[in-house]
């Protein structure tokens, strides 16, 4: 019997809404010839005759019955049609999803919603959870309240009607008693439970008239052990509309059923060994459908370790790419240089910053090229060591060049390192994007803008005087990265704000010359393990000490019926001159998220809350100079309130703002909000950070309150990543990096032990060229797709 092209064919008569259409003459002449295929009791006299409800229940007993008889097939195949099968499938993993049986084309883009294109994609596409059904009991022995199982007779099944609602009402029984079971909304199935036939039903059990009764409990016929919705730990995967849970169960098992044993075990046999790890065919079987906690706690651990191994190879050869391939100029200013810098400042560097600048200018001595993190929280100084390391670089004959995310930002530190050099220099010549400074150096140092707003014959002017040698240290954006900009002799690039930047430019920016030195920087507290993890190609450098003075910004979470009393002081902040922010989640109004947007937000305040105050409005769909505009109104003083998306998060410095008030507080995570928190108490006015949240959960909750309570950007990153997890913590896509599903960095001793078995292994075998290691080399480069990958692999 040709079963797939029968349900391709109900599953059109159900799109085409039971209009008789789905094959030419109707389905009963269809039907003529599956007489002597199908049991009598499921075929319809006459469909043609049965109204559209009939014809729709018909329609989905018959694809159910079908959905039963895949399973019965899967579980207990003919020999010759095991074979026939196993030939029939692809052996690329790659293939799409289409390859797995009963996975039609209408169902195919409903799973591509949900990031699942491919076998292997559909392999990896674990649940959010599992729910214990392996709790089997008898009737007599159930209890209310709880998950559990039970195998039962059918003694009757019929449809019924409750409050309206149609629904199936059935009388089951096992050795120790009898129940009834209802469905509700489900009258079909009333049809297809046979009398005496065995069923397996999972799901809590509820009073009703102080009789024990299963409320639209999972459901299957017995036909083995191997059961799929019932009767052990069941599934629960993400879902999209058009998607229901049994389907996407059915499917999956399908795929992991015959897919899993044919994955290919990349992880070198020593290694897992070692590590004590299952087999990948049986870890990912076990992380669908586990046996028991414990074989589901071992699947998790061993594809977390594939995740974290694979990315540690992925940027240790990251790091031996950067520092192999070529040699850096090496930068040995004059001591006196920087000696006469410092001592200009109007104000004396902390310990950690002395320290942070003596590991780069050691770092930048050698050779072998820089590769470096700076972590330093909102004020901490990161942009005096900055201007320190490009003056060295100036000192010794080389360009260096800074590369920000946005032009304001590019702006403000041409700004703040003009203002840094002219405290030590004489500032000689300003000429639009370029600025020359003397009498520090013997030669001049010149500093020039370049960001994409620029007019183009600006930006060619800008372009010629870097590749001949005449700029010593450019400010821009992307616009650094583009093929028509060439230095002449680049020694150190500085990209600010790492996260907004893809690994990709990162890499062009490398490419302007001989390998420069390399120096990240972030206002983003990062972790240690997560910094070790997704940044091992970076050595890691933390300012850790706020200068002398820095003020601490007072936090409060207020309800939603304190907003008044907000509004009354963020008012009075203006009155007295000052600024401030008002961040808000969403852009549009969503249904799914009581949160505060925007656009609505900004009309709202402007018209009736403050009508009489001049407002501004930035969200991520602006355009970037309709952005860029408003941020510069903003730090000019033209406006009083900015109303927000999270687009302020990254660096704007407007020391006139004194209050950060965030809607819906709740939704963000504490390193977020910790940001926000950052763009006030740059000046020397008090500033204020309110925490506004609707109905926040128990999470959410505990967020805020460590907000109110904590100004240490690095211990609330770490109860960050521990409450919420790397994915939201930090989006690994936008770095350029892979996709965590399994790995929780906060576990310190799994990331240590992978950490110790990548560099070991990087060690003996650095281009994974071993036969034994093959595999592994295969997978570090489909991992790492976009290039950054194992040599060429």
């Amino acid at each position: 019997m040709d079963l797939a092209t029968l349900r391709k064919i109900l599953e059109l008569e159900r799109k085409k809404g039971y209009g008789d259409g789905s094959v030419f003459g109707g389905l009963d002449r269809y039907l003529e010839r599956w007489a002597n295929e199908l049991p009598q009791r499921l075929l319809p006299d006459s469909y043609a005759s049965l109204d559209i409800r009939r014809r729709g229940e018909w329609v989905e007993s018959m694809l159910r019955w079908l959905d039963g008889r895949e399973d019965k097939g899967r579980r207990a195949p003919a020999l010759g049609a095991k074979k026939a099968k196993k030939e029939k499938i692809d052996q690329n993993l790659d293939a799409p999803i289409t390859t797995v049986t009963g996975l039609s084309a209408k169902l195919a883009p409903k799973f591509r919603r949900l990031g699942v294109e491919t076998v292997r994609d559909m392999l990896y596409f674990f649940p959010r959870r599992h729910i214990d059904y392996s709790k089997r009991k008898t009737i007599a022995e159930l209890d209310v309240g709880e998950e559990q199982t039970v195998v039962a007779t059918v003694w009757q099944a019929q449809e019924a009607v409750f409050g309206g609602r149609r629904a199936t009402e059935a009388i089951v029984g096992d050795e120790s008693g009898n129940m009834r079971v209802v469905w509700f909304n489900q009258p079909y199935l009333a049809k297809q439970l046979r009398t005496n036939s065995q069923l397996v039903l999972s799901g809590k059990v509820s009073l009703f008239k102080g009789v024990k009764v299963f409320q639209s409990p999972e459901y299957e016929p017995l036909v083995s052990e191997d059961l799929t919705h019932t009767g052990r730990l069941i599934p629960l995967y993400p879902l999209t509309e058009g998607l229901s849970p049994r389907v996407v169960r059915r499917l999956v098992k399908e795929t992991v059923d015959l897919w899993a044993p044919r994955l290919p075990d990349f992880l070198p046999e020593k290694v897992r060994g070692r590590a004590q790890l299952l087999e990948l065919s049986e870890a990912v079987k076990q992380a669908h459908y586990p046996e028991s906690e414990q074989f589901k706690h071992r699947a998790r651990e061993r594809l977390a370790f594939d995740e974290l191994f694979l990315i540690q190879l992925g940027v240790l050869s990251r790091r031996r790419d950067w520092q192999v391939g070529s040699a850096a100029h090496q930068i040995e200013p004059e001591g006196e240089v920087l000696e006469a810098f410092i001592s200009s400042l109007p104000f004396d560097l902390t310990k950690a910053q002395t320290r942070v600048l003596e590991e780069i200018l050691a770092d930048i001595a050698k050779a072998m090229p820089m590769s470096r993190l700076l972590q330093g929280e909102v004020g901490s100084g990161k942009t005096v060591v900055a201007t320190a390391a490009l003056l060295a670089t100036v000192a010794s004959g080389y360009q260096g060049a800074f590369m920000v995310p946005t032009e304001i930002l590019a702006e403000q530190h041409f700004l703040n390192v003009s203002a840094l050099l002219a405290g030590a220099c004489r500032e000689e010549e300003v000429a639009g994007s370029l600025r020359t400074f003397t009498s520090l150096l013997p030669n001049p140092i010149t500093l020039g803008l370049l960001i994409g707003s620029m007019k183009q014959s600006e930006k060619k002017a800008v372009h010629r005087a870097i590749s001949a040698g005449e700029v010593d240290i450019v400010i821009g954006t992307h616009a650094l990265i583009q093929q028509e900009v060439e230095f002449e002799r680049l020694g150190l690039a500085i990209v600010d704000e790492q996260h907004r930047f893809g690994v990709m430019q990162r890499t062009a920016l490398r490419q302007k010359g001989p390998t420069p030195h390399l120096l990240v920087m972030t206002a983003t507290p990062i972790p240690r393990s997560l910094a070790l993890t997704l940044y091992g190609d970076l050595d890691l450098s933390v300012i850790d000490e706020l200068p002398q003075g820095r003020q601490v910004i007072r936090t409060r979470w207020l309800d939603p019926e304190e907003r008044e009393k907000a509004y009354r002081f963020l008012r009075k902040e203006v009155g007295d001159g000052r600024q401030a922010f008002i961040i808000c989640p969403l852009i549009t109004e969503s249904e799914s998220i009581e949160a505060k947007a925007a656009i609505t937000e900004y009309k709202r305040l402007s018209g009736e809350v403050f009508p009489d105050l001049r407002l501004g409005l930035v969200h991520g769909r602006l355009k970037a100079e309709e952005k860029e505009g408003v941020m510069r109104r903003f730090r000019q003083g033209e406006l009083d309130i900015l109303v927000a998306t999270p687009v302020v998060e990254v660096g704007i410095d407007i020391p006139n703002a004194t209050v950060m008030l965030i809607e819906s507080a709740d939704r963000f995570g504490l390193a977020q909000l910790h940001q926000f928190r950052g763009r006030v108490g740059r000046g020397e006015q008090q500033s204020y950070c309110i925490l506004v949240a609707e109905s926040p959960s128990p999470e959410g909750m505990e967020r805020l309150k460590l907000l109110e309570d904590a100004q240490d950007g690095f211990a609330l990153a770490e109860k960050d990543l521990e409450l919420r997890g790397p994915g939201e913590f930090f989006g690994t896509r936008q770095s350029g990096l892979p996709d965590l599903k399994m790995a929780k960095l906060s576990d310190m001793k799994l990331l240590e032990l992978v950490r110790s078995e990548a560099i070991g292994l990087f060690k003996r075998d650095p281009d994974l060229s071993r036969k034994e290691h093959r595999l592994l080399k295969g997978e570090v480069a489909r991992l790492w797709q976009d290039g950054i990958g194992m040599g060429e692999a």
